[in-house]
């Protein structure tokens, strides 16, 4: 709630996504700052039952406060004409909680943006914006985008496209040793059961394996997305 008052458009000016708030009696004590800055933006501010929030939260114990928002997805050639240096690519990506929770890791490591292709999960769907914990208005998304025109973009904007698969022959590891890692990238994350078949692998520049040292068959999507994010963010910043 408080991310979504205080959105500005993907780091531009176009101000609060909040057009209406619906608060339950306890909420509008308990949250009195937010309401006030609501309904100092112009939000109309609807007082509810217990009983009606939790009917629209669908969640088990809702907070008592419900925001109806503006979409905040930019075109990807905004995106592009930012000069990002770390972009996010979300290829048939379907699971909610997963695809939220790597928007909310890209979030975290200064990501500057992240592409929901147009196989891949709804941003807007109540798991993912749950799951995302505010960061759906920290950073540009792009909704819907099909990826080899995506992956064109980017790389004409500047960024290399590294795919995160399992299966590569290069290691993670290789990469930042040899300094790729510093250039501009946007990672390709595939789905969360399959991966990244090879049409898609085969729109990347490189494909790279996160290492496993352990017993672990694998890494799952967005543990795997934060290892690479990290790393990248790490040899931005030195």
């Amino acid at each position: 709630m408080r991310e979504a008052l205080g959105w500005r458009g993907g780091r531009d000016s176009r101000g609060a996504s909040v057009t209406e708030l619906f608060a339950t009696a306890a909420a509008r004590v308990r949250y009195r700052d937010l309401v006030e800055q609501a309904a100092g933006h112009g939000v109309a501010v609807h007082g509810v039952s217990g009983e009606v929030m939790a009917e629209l939260a669908q969640t088990v114990t809702p907070q008592g406060l419900l925001a109806v928002c503006r979409f905040v997805d930019v075109p990807l050639d905004q995106l592009t004409a930012a000069t990002p240096r770390l972009v996010v690519v979300l290829a048939n990506v379907r699971d909610p909680g997963n695809a939220g929770t790597v928007l909310r890791t890209a979030d975290a490591a200064g990501a500057d943006g992240v592409v929901f292709s147009d196989a891949s999960v709804d941003p807007y769907n109540s798991k993912c914006v749950r799951a995302s914990a505010g960061s759906l208005f920290h950073l540009p998304i792009v909704v819907g985008a099909p990826l080899r025109p995506a992956a064109a973009a980017l790389r004409g904007g500047g960024l290399q496209v590294l795919a995160a698969d399992g299966s590569a022959g290069r290691a993670l590891d290789e990469l930042e040793a040899d300094g790729r890692l510093a250039r501009p990238t946007a990672w390709l994350f595939g789905n969360e059961a399959w991966g990244l078949p090879a049409d898609l692998r085969a729109l990347a520049d490189d494909a790279v394996a996160v290492p496993i040292y352990g017993r672990a068959e694998s890494l799952n999507l967005a543990a795997a997305a934060a290892v690479c994010l990290y790393a990248s963010a790490r040899a931005h910043r030195t």
